[in-house]
């Protein structure tokens, strides 16, 4: 008989008043990647940890219509945490990432959805390469066109272009701003060295996790996956994996109203006094 090699593996989820359609889907494909997974490895408990920011209205799991039986099938143990208010999307992980023993953490947003493959395609490739502390994902949104998770070091020209200048505008910038969402990335073969990666969906070393402190809690709401991936830069490699998929709805800072654009222009101005203002893109 095929012995399989033994790996630990926990995964986070951050919500925020967030519907529960988006949250039964991103479980459902949660837990057949983790099946597939399964099937190749050998897993103790997996801890998977949904944390509510929500003030009011706090989640209820019996919302989700989570099957009891498959959790326990594929020994899952679902774990809510809520009542600390919002606290920010950095601050909430952190109330998982300080409760972590596994070898293998997945930080998630609500509305991504995992392709089978993910999990098993992107834990084999990190195994296969110790020197990689972060995988990202190739995705798309819900209408099957490419997001560009991964960037380069970012200027404050890039980001006037993307949140404020309009589209007739932008196309004459179209060059500068694939630069910056390096639309030069082989989408056959992985690629290293990757400056920032979304928060969105990052596959990491929990040790390497653990040893940065998690992510800097200064940052309320944008930013802080910037900070995190510099950080963790420093610790190892980040990997963009395009054989490793899903589907993300997110949306721009820069649509969803003034508070997010003051929150965004807020974080942003912390993370340039930290590690070096660029106003133009090289």
């Amino acid at each position: 008989m095929e012995i399989k090699p033994l790996i630990s593996f926990s995964a986070a989820v951050v919500c925020y008043n967030s519907p529960s359609h988006d949250l039964r889907k991103l479980f459902t494909s949660l837990f057949y990647s983790i099946e597939k997974l399964r099937h190749s490895f050998e897993l103790p408990t997996i801890s998977i940890y949904l944390i509510d920011n929500s003030n009011e209205n706090p989640l209820e799991i019996d919302s989700l219509n989570i099957d009891e039986e498959r959790i326990k099938f594929l020994n899952i143990e679902l774990r809510l945490l809520q009542g600390q208010g919002n606290i920010g999307y950095g601050g909430a992980h952190n109330l998982a990432i300080s409760k972590l023993n596994s070898h293998f953490h997945l930080l998630l947003n609500p509305d991504v959805i995992l392709e089978k493959e993910a999990l098993i395609t992107g834990i084999s490739f990190m195994l296969e390469n110790p020197e990689v502390v972060l995988a990202s994902p190739h995705a798309v949104d819900g209408k099957g066109d490419k997001q560009y998770l991964c960037k380069r070091y970012p200027s404050v020209f890039t980001f006037l272009i993307r949140g404020v200048f309009p589209k007739s505008l932008k196309k004459i910038f179209t060059s500068r701003l694939a630069n910056y969402e390096m639309h030069d990335l082989s989408e056959k073969e992985p690629s290293v060295d990757i400056p920032i990666t979304s928060g969105c969906f990052m596959l990491l070393r929990s040790q390497s996790l653990i040893d940065i402190g998690g992510f800097d809690e200064n940052y309320f709401l944008y930013f802080e996956d910037f900070d995190l991936s510099l950080r963790l830069g420093k610790r190892g490699k980040l990997a963009y994996l395009p054989a490793m998929r899903i589907q993300h709805g997110g949306g721009r800072a820069g649509s969803k109203g003034l508070n997010h654009f003051k929150m965004f222009t807020w974080s942003g101005v912390r993370f340039f006094n930290t590690y070096g203002w660029r106003f133009i893109q090289h």
